[in-house]
């Protein structure tokens, strides 16, 4: 067989090459696309969504991946750190049976989202839509409507001040407290006297790595899951009018 010359000064790809490439030539999506890091749970990657001084609350569009507008601020809640979710997790049922055996409970259910992370750094990030190397060092059990809706809290890697922290407890008390009263009073309502969100414990390193592993267990599960649904869908009689079924199942919203 003839072999194909190649322009002087070029080289052939390989498939592996060429996959490679096509994966360069598009944005990863920042829940799926971005690798939550080979030290996880020790050191993670998260994408910040907001930062302290966005007066709109941004959020990742499940479908497209983009940054959205999720609502305004109408009232005086600033977020006190940097916030966003930590890529290739999921808050199902491993997350949410770590909150209902330490409340006693058996009718928590996970929020059905990454897991949402704060970042304390003495930088100022003045955007968010980036991703960072930080260490979790706690975070809030919150519940939010029956719905486990943990925040971890962490560090940015490295960072000058406050990368000497290794657990929550070392935290300045008001640092802390700023963390908490957000979260426990940003989605109610002035003169509703209804909590929308219950702060149910606050807990240290070890049991923000165990929240770690089992969100990543939850989202290997959820994928496998989709996965299965998508081949189901394609070995049916009619696979050109099932295959654009099959690629929004796999699309994990």
């Amino acid at each position: 067989m003839r072999k194909t010359a190649h322009p002087a000064g070029t080289q052939a790809f390989n498939t592996e090459d060429s996959l490679t490439l096509l994966d360069l030539r598009f944005k990863a999506h920042p829940w799926h696309g971005i690798n939550i890091g080979s030290e996880a749970p020790d050191i993670v990657t998260a994408f910040i969504e907001i930062v302290p001084t966005d007066t709109v609350k941004y959020e990742v569009d499940k479908s497209t991946g983009y940054l959205c507008v999720d609502r305004p601020q109408k009232y005086s809640n600033v977020v006190p750190a940097l916030y966003g979710f930590l890529p290739q997790t999921y808050c199902g049922k491993k997350v949410a049976e770590l909150s209902n055996k330490r409340m006693y409970r058996d009718d928590i259910e996970g929020d059905k989202d990454p897991v949402d992370i704060c970042v304390l750094t003495e930088k100022d990030i003045s955007h968010g839509d980036i991703i960072m190397k930080v260490r979790p060092i706690g975070g809030l059990r919150l519940i939010d409507g029956g719905e486990a809706d943990d925040k971890l809290i962490a560090v940015l890697d490295n960072d000058s001040v406050y990368g000497e922290y290794r657990d929550i407890n070392e935290l300045p008390f008001m640092v802390l407290e700023r963390i908490r009263h957000y979260f426990t009073t940003y989605k109610d309502i002035p003169g509703n006297p209804e909590r929308r969100c219950m702060l149910a414990a606050t807990y240290g390193v070890d049991e923000a790595k165990d929240v770690v592993r089992r969100a990543m267990i939850d989202y290997k599960e959820l994928f496998e899951q989709k996965s299965k649904e998508a081949t189901a869908t394609i070995n049916t009689s009619d696979p050109k009018a099932n295959a654009s079924t099959a690629r929004k199942k796999t699309n994990i919203n």
